[in-house]
């Protein structure tokens, strides 16, 4: 987008919200930046300037719109879909990796010096990596500033900054006001429950949430996870600094989410895995619109518009979940997990409903007795093996990793054939263009619509879906089970 000025300006004049999050508005008359769909009255040209990131703009002296709010926008669908450096510089930024670990940690993580790390992320989104982790420590300060009660110093803390001082100065360069008048303004619309934090999830539109809540309700293993109504679905996080528990609730405009979490300084990360549980961040106009120039996939796109792919809050776990389901059905992987997260799994101090274990880790089962679980002799070795393989650093299941490299490293693994690599890089690791080829119900699917069946024919047939396979391959799914609740 960026590379095309008009094309921003007409989106802007149009108040387009096709484009919040693929890059902000600079209006140089008065210091503010907005998204594209701003209500307020555009400028004329010669006033503005287009910026890749909310850190940009405020690296270049701009401070957040108060009526449109930019920096709650939904996330650019660029840092899913791409898989080079930068790309994945921002995925783990959005994780809370440099507030743990540094720039330093950040560029281990990736592979590369820090300098060329951060020289990379300016030339791409404008800023570096201090001044990104910076923005979203802002804004998870804005959340709990505005939904609970507590003290600005321990907002601080919690959003990660150093000290109050940080806090406070950060609060006013990003917000131009000051954490008091924030929770003032805010005072009268605030939903605070005891330690309960209540926030909106954004999202492009269109949004077919419907598809995403029964994926997860019809895998939803008792303990883990809860589907408390069939648009709210409860579970258990793992996060960097302890455990929580989210519900998550869809909305006509947004997704709600209700946290519940050990430690406050695990809000952005817990917001992040929620948004790449349900695909928060794509861009379903783009996507409908590559899909539909298929014949076939026209009609299941025109039947569910805005379609998202569910993901995982924890690439291992999908892992797991993945190589239990292999060659059962989805009630069979289900009693499977039920039974490993039974035996193995981490009890919660604070339960919430129905939720009351974590997913055990991968320490945890690579020393396990899965043969107790009933699993074949052959199954447990493959667990075991991907266990010890994550505990050991041998293979990285992470959401910043390289996914070629990491997905050659799982198919390596004894028992780890191609149908689970690529729903690893599908569920887990949240890759748009994974496409498991060989799935029997995806074949099925397929050969009933008119699509090739064979595996060999349908990635063929296929290639006119990139870089959106995942996508078409969760539509051939949907419409399977469609007919399957037909029929019954």
């Amino acid at each position: 987008m960026l590379d095309d000025p008009d094309r921003c300006y007409a989106a802007f004049q149009a108040r387009d919200p096709r484009f919040d999050g693929w890059f902000v508005v600079g209006v140089t008359s008065t210091g503010i930046y907005c998204r594209p769909s701003c209500p307020s009255l555009p400028p004329r040209r010669d006033r503005v300037r287009f910026l890749a990131t909310a850190a940009a703009a405020q690296r270049a002296g701009f401070r957040a719109c108060k009526r449109c709010r930019p920096d709650a926008s939904p996330g650019s669908p660029a840092w899913d879909h791409r898989a080079d450096l930068v790309a994945r510089a921002m995925r783990l930024i959005a994780d809370g990796v440099v507030d743990r670990e540094g720039v330093h940690g950040l560029a281990t993580r990736l592979g590369y010096s820090a300098r060329h790390v951060t020289r990379q992320l300016v030339e791409e989104v404008g800023a570096g990596p201090l001044a990104l982790a910076r923005t979203q420590r802002a804004q998870t300060a804005r959340v709990l500033i505005e939904t609970t009660h507590l003290a600005f110093t321990e907002v601080a803390f919690a959003a990660g900054f150093g000290s109050v001082r940080q806090f406070n100065d950060a609060v006013r360069a990003v917000f131009a006001t000051t954490p008091t008048v924030l929770r003032e303004r805010a005072g009268r619309g605030v939903v605070s429950g005891g330690d309960t934090l209540r926030l909106r999830l954004a999202h492009r539109q269109p949004a077919a949430m419907g598809p995403v809540f029964d994926h997860l309700a019809a895998r939803a293993v008792p303990g883990l996870e809860s589907l408390v109504t069939p648009d709210r679905y409860r579970r258990s996080l793992r996060l960097p600094h302890g455990s929580g528990i989210v519900e998550l609730v869809a909305a006509p405009q947004h997704v709600a989410a209700s946290l519940q979490l050990a430690d406050l300084r695990d809000l952005g990360a817990a917001v992040e895995r929620c948004r790449r549980l349900l695909d928060l961040d794509a861009d379903p106009i783009a996507v409908d619109e590559r899909l539909a120039s298929d014949r076939v996939m026209a009609r299941l796109v025109t039947a569910v518009p805005g379609l998202r792919v569910p993901h995982s809050v924890d690439p291992f776990e999908a892992a797991v979940r993945i190589v239990l389901g292999q060659q059962v059905s989805v009630a069979g992987a289900r009693r499977f997990t039920q039974r490993l997260v039974a035996r193995f799994g981490d009890r919660l101090d604070r339960p919430w409903g129905g939720v009351t274990t974590r997913f055990p880790d991968a320490q945890t089962l690579a020393a396990a007795d899965l043969d107790a679980i009933g699993l074949t002799s052959r199954r447990a070795a493959t667990i075991r093996a991907l266990a010890t393989a994550v505990a050991s650093g041998a293979l990285d299941l992470d959401v910043g990793v390289d996914r070629r490299d990491t997905l050659d490293a799982l198919g390596r693994l004894s028992g780890v054939g191609p149908w689970t690599v690529q729903m690893v890089a599908l569920r887990g690791l949240g890759d748009p263009d994974a496409f498991p080829a060989t799935d029997l119900v995806l074949r099925r699917a397929a050969g009933l619509l008119g699509l090739p069946s064979a595996g060999a024919d349908l990635t063929a047939h296929a290639a006119a879906w990139r870089p959106w396979r995942a996508v078409a391959a969760q539509h051939l799914w949907w419409h399977a089970a469609a007919d399957a609740r037909r029929a019954a």
